[in-house]
C-alpha cells in the first residue's frame, strides 16, 4: 500500500470543539503530563496525513505537543520498526492488512477498552472488522475504495470496468497511470479476469502478469501520488487511484470523475494502533479518543473528503455529503469489493511477477 490521503485544507474548525461532552476530561491528561510523564506525542503516519492545525488543536486541548514523522508505504513503516527505528512512536497508522502482519510479529499493544471513549460511535462493520476482530489492536481512521479517475471532457464514454484500459490502450497511451502497488494492480487485473484480489493460484497470477505486460507500453508510470498534479495539468486523462485522492481532485476540478469498476475493486481501511514500544500511553489514548469524537470525525471527513467509519460523525454530515456514492458507495458495489489480505510466503509470487513487470 502506498500513500493515499492528503491533508490539503486546514482543519481550523476543530479548534472550537469541546472534548468534554463525551466524558473525556482533559484535566486528567494534563495531570499525568504534569506528574512526570512525557508531554510529547510522536506519531508515525502516512506522508500526507499530517496537518499542523489538527496537531495544534490537539495540543491546545491536552497540553501535549504532537509531533509527526511520515512514511509513504506500509512496507517502509514495517521495515523501520523491525530495524528498531520506531521506539519513539506512540501511534502508527497502518492499513488493515498490515495490522494483521504487525500483530503476527508481536509489534502491537492490545488496546485497553476501558481507556477508550467512543468505540460505540463506529459503524457496526467497523466494530468487529475481519482484519482485527473486536478492534483488539486498532481503531479505524478512514476507509475507501480503489478505482479510476478520468477526465470527462476528453473521455466522453466513461470507463465502466478495468478492461477499459486495454480496449482504449492506443488512445490512452502514456496518458494513464497505475498505482505503484503490487497487490492493488495485480488484484485489479485478477478481479477483471474473474479471480480474487487475494488469489493464491500462481497460474492466475501469471495470467494477470501477462495481461499487464500487454498494457505496460501504454502506461505513463506506476505512481501513487504525482499523478494528481499531472492530471490537473492535462498531462494525463486517467489514473488508477484511491477514492480519497480522487474525490479531492474532483473537487478542485469537477470535470474529473471517479468510478469503481463494476467487476470489483479493493476496499481498504487505515487504522490507528499503539506499538508495544510506545513511550507515551496516556498521549496515545488521548489522541485516539480525540479522533473518536463524533464532531471531530465529521469535521475531518468534510475537510479531507474521506469516508468516516464513525457513524455518530456520519450522522452530523450534510445530507449531500452522506449521499456521495464515491465516499459512501451503495451495498451492491461494496459487495463486489475485497479487502487485501496478507498471504504469507505466497506474497513472494506476487513480488516476483511485479519485479519482472516493472523492471522490464
Amino acid at each position: 500500500m502506498t500513500n493515499r490521503r492528503k491533508f490539503i485544507q486546514s482543519i481550523t474548525a476543530l479548534s472550537s470543539l469541546s472534548l468534554t461532552s463525551c466524558g473525556w476530561r482533559l484535566a486528567d491528561v494534563r495531570a499525568t503530563t504534569a506528574s512526570g510523564r512525557s508531554d510529547q506525542l510522536y506519531i508515525y503516519t502516512w506522508t500526507q496525513y499530517s496537518d499542523k492545525n489538527l496537531l495544534q488543536t490537539f495540543s491546545a486541548q491536552t497540553g501535549m505537543k504532537a509531533l509527526v514523522d511520515v512514511y509513504d508505504s506500509n512496507e517502509v513503516m514495517l521495515a523501520k520498526l523491525l530495524a528498531g527505528g520506531g521506539g519513539s512512536y506512540s501511534l502508527i497508522y497502518p492499513s488493515d492488512y498490515m495490522v494483521q502482519k504487525m500483530v503476527d510479529k508481536g509489534l502491537l499493544m492490545e488496546l485497553k477498552r476501558d481507556r477508550l471513549i467512543g468505540l460505540e460511535n463506529l459503524f457496526p462493520q467497523f466494530q468487529n472488522p475481519s482484519y482485527d476482530p473486536k478492534n483488539r489492536y486498532s481503531i479505524p481512521f478512514n476507509w475507501g475504495t480503489t478505482g479510476l479517475l478520468y477526465n470527462s471532457e476528453i473521455l466522453k464514454e466513461p470507463p465502466k470496468d478495468w478492461d477499459y484500459l486495454w480496449q482504449n490502450q492506443k488512445f490512452l497511451s502514456k496518458r494513464m497511470t497505475l498505482l505503484n502497488d503490487v497487490r492493488e494492480v495485480m488484484g485489479a487485473v485478477l478481479r477483471m479476469l474473474g479471480y480474487s484480489y487475494n488469489s493464491q493460484n500462481e497460474n492466475e497470477i501469471k495470467q494477470a502478469y501477462e495481461k499487464l505486460t500487454t498494457l505496460k507500453p501504454a502506461i505513463a508510470a506506476f505512481d501513487t501520488d504525482a499523478w494528481q498534479n499531472q492530471i490537473l495539468a492535462g498531462d494525463l486523462v486517467l489514473a488508477m487511484c484511491y477514492s480519497a485522492d480522487a474525490i479531492r481532485v474532483s473537487k478542485e476540478n469537477p470535470k474529473f470523475k471517479y468510478v469503481i469498476p463494476r467487476s470489483g475493486s479493493s476496499l481498504w481501511t487505515d487504522t490507528i494502533v499503539i506499538p508495544k514500544s510506545a513511550p507515551n500511553l496516556d498521549g496515545a489514548y488521548a489522541w485516539i479518543n480525540f479522533i473518536l469524537q463524533p464532531e471531530v470525525a465529521a469535521t475531518i471527513s468534510q475537510r479531507l473528503k474521506i469516508s468516516t467509519p464513525n457513524y455518530a460523525g456520519f450522522e452530523q454530515l450534510p445530507n449531500k455529503f452522506q449521499k456521495n456514492e464515491n465516499l459512501f458507495p451503495p451495498d451492491e458495489i461494496l459487495a463486489k469489493c475485497e479487502r487485501i489480505s496478507p498471504l504469507g510466503q505466497f506474497e513472494e509470487v506476487y513480488e516476483r511477477y511485479w519485479t519482472q513487470l516493472t523492471s522490464s
